[in-house]
């Protein structure tokens, strides 16, 4: 049975923006790796591991997601989790803070006049989120969870799952069911730039490619979505 005028205008409208590519221009990944080896924490050969990783991921040889996470953060091994976050803070205020799109900004500030609760869905590390979230003015942001211990230290393993690919829908799922509650909210609106990122635009009333791909423009012309040039 179809959902009623009313029962559809009762949910609460949610925009979800993906983060590297999309809100800012360049990947914090990549990012992060080279603001650790030019500040001297990695050593040339953990980056050549890390460089190993993202040949086999460009070629779509076999890899697993947290692998590239737990390489990084082994470069901060025997920091306190403060120590860590601090780093973070400190990357994103230098590197990324002057790499955000002044028309993502914009279009959070839209949504949130229409508005609609506004979330940050990334693969980047939490703590890396929760600023961006803070700076752009989000309401929530899901991201990929690092493992701490019972003294609330960073083992240097993934808690979970990497947020990336299908995974993105399914974390905002599970924060809209819990801070909106089941079946009282809807996905009206998704901004993403990688091919990976099609099944979250795909679930969205709105799907805006933004500075997309080669493959993301040709699947997003096939399917009708909008294409967004924020390098304009």
């Amino acid at each position: 049975m179809q959902p009623t005028e009313s029962e559809r205008s009762s949910k609460t409208a949610v925009a979800v923006f993906d983060f590297d590519g999309t809100v800012v221009d360049g990947q914090s990944g990549a990012l992060f790796t080279r603001y650790l080896f030019t500040s001297g924490r990695m050593s040339p050969l953990r980056l050549a591991r890390l460089a190993w990783w993202g040949i086999r991921y460009k070629l779509h040889l076999p890899y697993r997601q947290g692998e590239a996470r737990e390489l990084v953060f082994g470069a901060l091994r025997g920091r306190t989790s403060e120590e860590v976050d601090a780093i973070m803070t400190s990357f994103h205020d230098e590197v990324l803070a002057p790499l955000y799109r002044p028309q993502a900004v914009a279009e959070v500030q839209r949504c949130h006049e229409r508005g609609l609760v506004v979330l940050l869905v990334s693969a980047t590390f939490e703590p890396i989120a929760a600023v961006a979230a803070r700076d752009l003015g989000a309401d929530g942001f899901m991201a990929t969870r690092m493992e701490r211990d019972g003294s609330g230290g960073y083992t240097g393993k993934v808690d979970g799952p990497v947020i990336a690919g299908a995974e993105k829908y399914r974390a905002v799922e599970r924060w809209c069911d819990a801070n909106l509650g089941p079946g009282r909210w809807e996905l009206s609106r998704a901004y993403a730039d990688h091919h990976t990122d099609a099944d979250l635009l795909a679930r969205a009333g709105v799907a805006c490619a933004v500075c997309p791909g080669t493959t993301l423009e040709v699947s997003a012309r096939r399917r009708g979505w909008q294409i967004l040039d924020w390098d304009a």
